[in-house]
């Protein structure tokens, strides 16, 4: 079988899952990678060897970026603090911890255990954010989980640069240089990253084409990666750094029409990369296991164990101070910290790390242990994926610090309140002695109203220029006030970008009905 049918056969049977998934209140990502492992274990099923490029390269980027665009500058500078203890100490502490317990179970040499170490120091962006989608965390909760998802897949794939140096290099290692190295790597891609965030910024905001945007849309962390490993920086750090730019400023670069459609190709395309990437990653553990045929299991459940172990020894601890404290819970801290150190699954990140292990050596010999590292990493992510992606929900549930459905309903009521209010105050600002007919203003001030109740008072065989443009300037006010209440920390940015999403959606019908 082919790569182009095996994508088929996965976009298919993603299809399928997402369904049941939906239906049977599960995960999609955790189920994909058991549709996957089962699907690999059928007779007659073909080995699959995934291209480390086509990983690292096509599917990483974009996944990435989206993840990263979900994340505010607000909710960073919140979390910054905890992040950080986790983003660097942990995933250190993490490779050394792996690079101990594999050395000791197995025969493999100290620069392959680093290496092993290094891939799977860190929770996955992808994978986080797929399950984070199901998930009713408190904003401030949320945030810490995703921003240290992104920014220590940062620093686990600095390290696993280094430790690819030392495992497959035959020159003494120098820490100096592997200082010198990190740091070229770090703010490299976090300069280059800004430079293509700003870059696009500019770029987006003088282009009224819904295509062309939505061509540089698509480009964007592909040019930011690429760029980045140019310079031999880091590319998952400039399209971190970028997502996060562009994140904040997408609502000032777009029209509405542009917006919609952006919001319909995003959501599509990760659906179809997700989709494809973690039914790979259980395809491609029955292949690993034929070839490895033993030797791997026992060290595979103890480097799992012991990276379950050794996050919630790092963030308990953490719960006792202010650094890991999320009081808008309104729960015992240690609930929040329970929830932090099970939600650090693995996924797509560890497996392009994994499956970019070169397979020569500098001198031209082959890496020998490159196979086992494989084959215990992906076992490490396909596990990580199932045990913590299936009982994270209910642990949220069973911690209590989910946000109450009721709560999420009169955060949304008090949003539309104030959009109707700031639509009123406009209609009130113009309508004395305005070129606006006086049955023009009345129908505007109905659909402010109905526009609330997310439904819709346009009729084509009776609208008119006039009030078409009343109402396009009624919502241009209401998303200022929208943009201005995320700003102020009002509502938070994923009710703003369900909010805009309607707005949009009101606007769009006003110039389709043109």
């Amino acid at each position: 079988m082919g790569a182009v049918e095996i994508v088929l056969l996965l976009v298919g049977l993603a299809t399928v899952v997402a369904v049941i998934a939906r239906k049977a209140d599960v995960p999609a990502p955790s189920l994909l990678v058991v549709a996957g492992v089962v699907v690999g274990l059928l007779p007659g099923a073909p080995a699959v060897h995934l291209n480390p490029e086509i990983v690292g390269l096509v599917v990483l980027p974009p996944l990435v970026y989206a993840a990263g665009e979900e994340l505010s500058f607000r909710d960073l500078a919140r979390v910054w603090k905890p992040v950080s203890i986790l983003a660097v100490g942990l995933v250190a502490a993490s490779a050394g911890a792996v690079a101990l317990v594999i050395v000791a179970a197995t025969s493999m040499s100290w620069p392959a255990g680093l290496l092993l170490g290094a891939i799977l120091a860190s929770t996955d962006p992808v994978a986080v954010s797929a399950l984070g989608r199901r998930l009713a965390l408190p904003a401030k909760l949320r945030a810490l989980v995703q921003a240290e998802s992104l920014f220590n897949d940062a620093t686990s794939l600095i390290l696993f640069r280094i430790a690819v140096t030392i495992a497959v290099g035959t020159a003494a290692f120098s820490p100096t240089a592997a200082l010198g190295q990190f740091l070229v790597l770090a703010v490299g891609g976090a300069v280059v990253g800004a430079a293509v965030g700003l870059l696009v910024a500019g770029l987006r905001k003088i282009t009224e084409d819904p295509m062309v945007e939505t061509v540089i849309f698509l480009v964007t962390p592909y040019l930011a990666f690429v760029a980045a490993e140019h310079v031999h920086g880091s590319g998952v750090t400039a399209v971190v750094v970028a997502a996060v730019i562009l994140g904040a400023l997408g609502p000032r670069l777009t029209t509405p029409s542009g917006r919609l459609q952006l919001h319909a190709v995003h959501a599509t395309a990760v659906f179809i990369l997700e989709s494809v990437v973690f039914s790979l990653i259980g395809l491609q553990l029955p292949t690993l296991i034929r070839e490895e045929r033993g030797g791997w299991v026992i060290p595979a459940v103890a480097v799992t164990v012991v990276l379950l172990l050794l996050r919630v020894l790092w963030v308990f601890p953490l719960s006792a101070t202010r650094a890991l404290r999320v009081a808008d819970t309104g729960r015992p801290s240690w609930r929040a910290a329970a929830v932090v150190s099970w939600a650090g699954a693995r996924g797509v990140v560890p497996l392009a790390a994994a499956l970019s292990i070169p397979l020569l050596t500098d001198d031209g010999k082959p890496f020998a242990e490159r196979t086992l590292i494989l084959v215990i990493a992906i076992a490490v992510i396909v596990v990580s994926l199932v045990m913590q992606g299936f009982t994270l929900v209910p642990l949220v549930r069973w911690a209590g610090i989910a946000v109450p459905k009721a709560d999420k309903h009169q955060e949304l009521q008090d949003a539309w309140q104030r959009l109707t209010r700031a639509g009123h105050d406009h209609i009130g600002s113009i309508a004395d002695g305005s070129q606006y007919e006086p049955e023009v203003v009345d129908r505007a001030r109905q659909a402010v109203d109905a526009t609330a109740q997310l439904a819709s008072d346009i009729h084509p065989d009776s609208i008119t220029e006039q009030y078409r443009q009343l109402r396009r300037d009624i919502l241009e006010r209401q998303t200022h006030e929208l943009a201005d209440m995320t700003r102020l920390g009002v509502i938070s940015d994923g009710l703003r970008r369900h909010i805009q999403h309607h707005l949009d959606l009101e606007n769009e019908r006003l110039h389709n009905n043109h």
